[in-house]
């Protein structure tokens, strides 16, 4: 009979636990300290002390992990509270929970699961410093657009938290600036008649919304098409000079915009298309390209060529083989590469600043703006927005990723 082994990691040594949480702590109380350079140094002793001491207490009287949570949330909670204010009580709330499980995880050996038995000391610390610098990379990258969110709910005029958004007063909280976005530049906001029309004629920001989406629809589809063929004909091992010709289409995305918005200028004016509609167009379309053409190239990697071969010996023309037997196969990668073209001329400025009017301002060109001439919150309430479309645009791409390596018979990562 053959017994399953199960792997049970040594008991650590007790200063684990607390070296570990009591670093934690000192980070926090740093932290707390908010760049007051008398008060660093005390913060980041009293902040290790406490939690070493609130680790070694943990480690002593509480076994159940989810237990232990709950009572470090609890206690941190009225520490927070009573020490500096209730909003620095909920933060401590989430930091208390986290410890006090993560003490017990120590404690237990749990963290050498994700190691081999016989990894050393050295490789398991290396293992969890290397994820802490990912994790803290990670974090870094993503604070300023979290922060962004509740400051767009700011009653006042201000870039800050105010002290009433720091207790939670629902009064410090509006949405005036959202509702900034459909009244800024109407002719009569206050009236009930022609309120509609108004606002869709005039409000400075829907003017812009509407250009962004009019020239990234636009400049998505020419770009998709373009990339698609081009990618096509890359992927062909008959094509000749394919590598001078693909580093010619991605250059876009090398050269620095403001190189190629110069250029663009001085091009599309000697043709009548500066401040156009159309020359912003072609100009979001070359900037997007190269995108599809990355990304359905890469979609091409996998693509069994014999089935195109199939077609023809069954009678099949180029164009039908196309629509009816690779398309289907490579839509997935064709769309992934048609929303990231989209998302860049959704989210480009420099070349707009340069081919734009007044009257073809985008969302970026807009908030660009309203940073010079006027700072409002509005701007946060718009870059709220922005963020929200492109989390659901990057989920659309990832599910798309997933469903095209599911079809080439591979397994999702």
């Amino acid at each position: 009979m053959v017994q399953n082994y199960r792997y049970v990691p040594p008991t650590p040594a007790l200063y684990l636990p607390l070296t570990v949480t009591g670093i934690f702590g000192g980070v926090v109380g740093f932290l707390t300290a908010q760049g007051d350079l008398k008060l660093m140094f005390p913060f980041f002793i009293v902040g290790l002390l406490v939690f070493a001491i609130f680790a070694f207490l943990v480690r002593q009287f509480i076994n159940n992990r989810l237990l232990a949570g709950f009572i470090g949330a609890a206690l941190f909670f009225i520490f927070g509270y009573f020490a500096i204010g209730f909003s620095y009580a909920v933060l401590l709330t989430i930091v208390g929970y986290i410890i006090a499980r993560m003490t017990l995880w120590i404690h237990s050996g749990d963290y050498r699961l994700n190691l081999p038995p016989y990894a050393a000391p050295k490789e398991v610390l290396w293992f969890y410093i290397f994820r802490g610098i990912c994790g803290a990379i990670f974090v870094f990258l993503i604070t300023p657009i979290i922060i962004l969110i509740p400051l767009s709910f700011n009653q006042e005029p201000y870039f800050s938290f105010t002290p009433g958004m720091l207790a939670l007063d629902s009064e410090a909280f509006s949405i005036r600036w959202y509702v900034d976005i459909l009244k800024n530049g109407m002719a009569a906001p206050e009236a009930l008649s022609g309120w509609w029309a108004d606002m869709w004629q005039n409000a400075q920001w829907i003017r812009s919304i509407k250009n962004s989406f009019f020239i990234g629809i636009f400049a998505t589809l020419l770009a998709t098409g373009l990339g698609t063929l081009a990618a096509i004909g890359l992927s062909r091992s008959e094509m000749p000079y394919r590598r001078p010709i693909m580093a010619l289409l991605i250059s876009p995305m090398i050269v620095p915009l403001v190189i190629t918005a110069s250029g663009l200028f001085y091009f599309f004016s000697d043709v009548g298309l500066a401040k156009t509609y159309l020359g912003l167009i072609f100009a979001h379309a070359a900037l997007g390209t190269p995108f599809v053409i990355i990304t359905v190239t890469a979609t091409l990697v996998g693509f069994d060529k014999s089935l195109t071969q199939a077609a023809a010996n069954m009678g099949a023309g180029p164009i039908k083989t196309f629509f009816k037997v690779q398309m289907p196969l490579i839509l997935p990668g064709v769309i992934s590469g048609g929303l990231f073209a989209f998302i860049t001329s959704f989210d480009e400025v420099v070349v707009v600043l340069q081919l734009s009017d007044v009257v073809q301002r985008t969302i970026p060109r807009q908030m660009f703006s309203g940073i010079r001439e006027q700072i409002s919150p509005t701007i946060l309430a718009v870059a709220t927005i922005l963020v929200l479309i492109s989390i659901i645009l990057l989920t659309i791409v990832e599910m798309l990723r997933r469903r095209s390596e599911r079809m080439r018979g591979m397994s999702p990562t």
